[in-house]
């Protein structure tokens, strides 16, 4: 019979998989040794759990290293494409990365974070593949501040119990009825900012993308905070994103 966690109620050899997934990723491939030290569980444990990685296609094995394996993409563009937002945002972004030059992103949440399904980089020297399918704290990204202004106020106090407002810069907001405050404003004016909340020295300005009265996703635009002042966010850049938004919001009815 599986062993159940400790720590919740999963499969205690369930989380060991994930584990060793999770530490061949943040390595960039490990051998049998490393991972069972860095796991502090023996290695017959790690290789019965490599085997059927490999069996399965979700890791390769090159001179004595394990890595993960192209099935583990095989299923990300699979959940990918069943957003609802995906396709349509996909050639939003498209067209707002030509007529801005900046970085465009489509974003969806998920346990109480944002993730980046999509984006193009525009006029910026950014490796945008090494962004894409990570997790974010919602508190301080626009298109996250967003998509929280239009989740219910239970599910927002959850979001913020569970993942707390960690700080990134001096300028991210960390209190609790700050945040709240910042988050009945965008829902009033309809888009949100990020002037160096997340990385200093860059800002950006996000809109949420909602159907049937429920917050899909958001779209946003982010660049150098000298090309992206306040009130260019609010000006020309805001008209492209709102006039974006009722493009896939229109599509997303019609699919």
């Amino acid at each position: 019979m599986a062993q159940r966690s400790d720590a919740g109620n999963g499969i205690k050899s369930d989380e060991t998989l994930f584990h060793i997934v999770e530490l061949l990723r943040e390595r960039d491939g490990a051998g049998v040794t490393e991972l069972a030290d860095g796991l502090g569980v023996v290695k017959s444990t790690v290789h019965g759990h490599l085997t059927t990685l490999h069996e399965q296609g979700f890791v390769v094995k090159d001179d004595g290293e394990y890595r993960l394996g192209l099935g583990f993409f095989d299923y990300g563009q699979y959940v990918r494409g069943q957003l609802d937002v995906f396709k349509p945002g996909m050639f939003a972004v498209d067209r707002l990365e030509k007529e801005t030059g900046e970085m465009a992103w489509l974003i969806t949440h998920e346990g109480g974070k944002a993730m980046y399904v999509y984006g193009r980089g525009g006029e910026n020297d950014i490796n945008i593949d090494a962004i894409l399918g990570s997790w974010v704290h919602m508190h301080c990204n626009s298109g996250g501040k967003a998509i929280l202004a239009h989740l219910p106020d239970d599910e927002v106090d959850r979001i913020i119990a569970e993942q707390g407002l960690p700080r990134r810069t001096e300028n991210t907001i960390t209190d609790p009825d700050r945040l709240r405050e910042e988050l009945a404003r965008i829902r009033e004016r309809g888009h949100a900012l990020n002037l160096s909340e997340d990385l200093e020295g860059v800002h950006a300005i996000g809109v949420p993308l909602t159907f049937d009265g429920e917050v899909k996703g958001a779209l946003s635009i982010a660049g150098p905070a000298h090309r992206m002042p306040r009130e260019h966010c609010e000006g020309e850049i805001l008209e492209q994103l709102e006039a974006a938004t009722d493009e896939i919001e229109l599509n997303m009815a019609y699919q």
